[in-house]
């Protein structure tokens, strides 16, 4: 397997994504691309991500391939990418050698493959009944809003309004949302939708979400909420376990 990135700093951003939300993973290389299905250590979220082949400027597998990582350290040494620096990966030895290649000068590193837990085989089968989508920052702002209250957010979307609700001892929000297409692009309901979600989660899936990207919420009353974006040609969905007050 050998695999080249034009732009190191983008693979980056997109392991950012990932790394934001589980510590290790297997990545499974196909002729298509790679994908990666994996849950957080507490079980609570699970991140699905996908890059088609066409996102690399170079793209050589003879046969399918899982590359067991540790996200952390996988993380750290994409973090020395540097501006106009290309990216090679390749599979040896029982390790994946990572080369970032400058105008006059290379440097390698050697991760070990690991025994990753158990991928999440399969994603969550929710008919949902509810699709907001919004600019990404602003959905930042709307999270940034309800952690000045609490840990938690509800979201309740109705016939053409979303609204977003948080409540802790300092006191309650409620922000209502409808036909602003400078915020929310686009809501669509076949039933009225309301569930809460753990704050933390959210703010770590969104932090790489590209600025003038979209993200969008797939939401059933009390299911897992399903939340989507790309970077790129790469794209995420991600799920959450609702929060049920005891």
């Amino acid at each position: 397997m050998l695999v080249k990135v034009e732009d190191a700093r983008y693979w980056k951003n997109c392991v950012d994504a990932i790394e934001s939300l589980i510590d290790e993973g297997t990545f499974n290389v196909s002729k298509e691309g790679i994908a990666l299905k994996a849950m957080d250590p507490s079980g609570i979220s699970m991140v699905s991500f996908f890059i088609p082949n066409k996102a690399f400027s170079k793209f050589e597998i003879e046969k399918p391939v899982g590359l067991g990582l540790n996200i952390d350290n996988m993380g750290k040494i994409l973090s020395s990418a540097r501006s106009n620096e290309q990216l090679e990966m390749k599979e040896t030895d029982s390790r994946l050698q990572i080369e970032f290649m400058g105008t006059n000068s290379r440097r390698r590193y050697k991760l070990p493959l690991i025994d990753a837990r158990k991928d999440a085989d399969k994603e969550p089968k929710v008919q949902f009944e509810a699709v907001v989508e919004l600019k990404c920052d602003a959905f930042r702002e709307i999270l940034r809003d309800a952690n000045l209250l609490s840990s938690y957010i509800g979201f309740r979307a109705d016939k053409n309004s979303f609204v977003v609700a948080a409540k802790g001892d300092a006191g309650e929000l409620e922000e209502e949302y409808a036909g602003n297409a400078d915020m929310i692009k686009r809501v669509e309901i076949t039933k009225p939708s309301s569930a809460t979600f753990n704050l933390d989660y959210l703010q770590r899936i969104m932090l790489a979400c590209p600025s003038n990207s979209t993200v969008q919420l797939s939401l059933k009353t009390d299911e897992p909420l399903r939340l989507d974006y790309k970077i790129g040609e790469a794209a995420f969905a991600y799920f959450l376990a609702p929060y049920m007050e005891s």
